[in-house]
Order: C-alpha cells, then sequence, then structure tokens
C-alpha cells in the first residue's frame, strides 16, 4: 500500500492534460472510443478513463494513441518541437512528467520521445511503500534500473531481487514486473527500457 510521508511535494507540476487532447484529435478524425480502441490496441474503458482525466497513460499507451492518430508522441505530450538549435537545454518545466495516484510515484520521462517505443529512460522516485507495477511489454524488451537513493525490490512475476545505491538490476520486461520501494525513505534511480 502505498503512503505520502508529510515532506514537500514532489513537484508542483501537474502531468500534460493529455485527455483533452486524445479527446480532441479523436472527434476531429471522426473517431468513436470504439474505433480508436482497435486502432491503438487501447481498451475502451482505458481510453475513456484516461479522456475524462481519471487515469495517466503510460508511455507506451501514450505511443500507441499517438501512431493510432497520426501524430507524434510529442504533439500528444505537448513537448515542444522543432527546434533548429545544434543544443537545447530543457527546463524542469519541459520534461513531462507522469505521476501515481497521491503523488505514490513520480515518472520523469528523460529521453526523446522520438525514441519512444525503441529506447526510452526515465528517473523514477518511489515514496516508502509505493511500487511502479508494470504490465508485460512486447517480446524482447528489456529494463535496466540502476539505483541513486534508498532501495527497491525488483520483481519479475514471482521473483524478488532487493538493489541498493549504486547497483543495477537487469531484467525481462515482457513479462509482468514491479519495482517496489520497500524502505523507510524516498527510492530514486534511472530506469532504462530497451524495446525488443
Amino acid at each position: 500500500m502505498a503512503s505520502t510521508p508529510a515532506a514537500a511535494p514532489m513537484s508542483p507540476i501537474a502531468p500534460p492534460p493529455v485527455g483533452d487532447m486524445i479527446q480532441q484529435l479523436r472527434k476531429e478524425r471522426g473517431m468513436t472510443l470504439e474505433t480508436l480502441s482497435r486502432a491503438s490496441g487501447v481498451s475502451k474503458s482505458m481510453l475513456s478513463q484516461i479522456e475524462r482525466d481519471k487515469a495517466n497513460p503510460t508511455i507506451a499507451v501514450a505511443w500507441r494513441l499517438a501512431n493510432a492518430l497520426g501524430v507524434r508522441l510529442d504533439q500528444l505530450l505537448g513537448a515542444p518541437s522543432g527546434d533548429p538549435e545544434p543544443v537545447r537545454i530543457f527546463g524542469k518545466h519541459e520534461t513531462p512528467t507522469l505521476a501515481g495516484a497521491e503523488q505514490a510515484y513520480q515518472l520523469k520521462i528523460l529521453g526523446p520521445m522520438e525514441l519512444a517505443g525503441k529506447f526510452e529512460w526515465y528517473e523514477l522516485t518511489l515514496q516508502p511503500g509505493a511500487a511502479l507495477v508494470s504490465e508485460p511489454h512486447d517480446p524482447g524488451t528489456r529494463e535496466h534500473f540502476t539505483v541513486f537513493d534508498g532501495q527497491v525490490d525488483i520483481e519479475v512475476e514471482h521473483i524478488a531481487r532487493r538493489a541498493k545505491p549504486g547497483e543495477t538490476a537487469r531484467y525481462p520486461a515482457d513479462r509482468a514486473h514491479a519495482i517496489r520501494n520497500v524502505g523507510k525513505s524516498v527510492a530514486r534511480g534511472l530506469m532504462v527500457v530497451i524495446h525488443g
């Protein structure tokens, strides 16, 4: 069960309002929830929750929806695009962030949107007792999680291994898996996803 300590909030930045954008794009294309569901492989009930901002899509789900709607992922998430500068520094407020219920976890999308579905990297912050639980990804997908702070259990199906600061866990992500904060302090690390 996730719990949030009385510490200051991790970030005042709200996730982008993707629900409104998805609904707008869907209606512009004359698509129903059912046709978008079939085109994206995302269930109709999940689409309804996302459009009503009752659920935040994972990056993989957002990527499938962007493809089905014929837009780039950065357009769907409202990230800046088309920058001609050779070096571009993105501020904290420009980093797309997905938050779990009651801020139990925070997933900062560090990689560029055009690599989503191929190679992704995130900064994951977990409150004590919180977990990022994932359904199996595409066949051959692997994850690598390096712990910066705290300690986590990496679970793949029914097997769990503990990882501490400075350690990296490498595991198949095409099976049900989870990263759980088993300590009493905030856990933080870098998650890299390489799709098969």
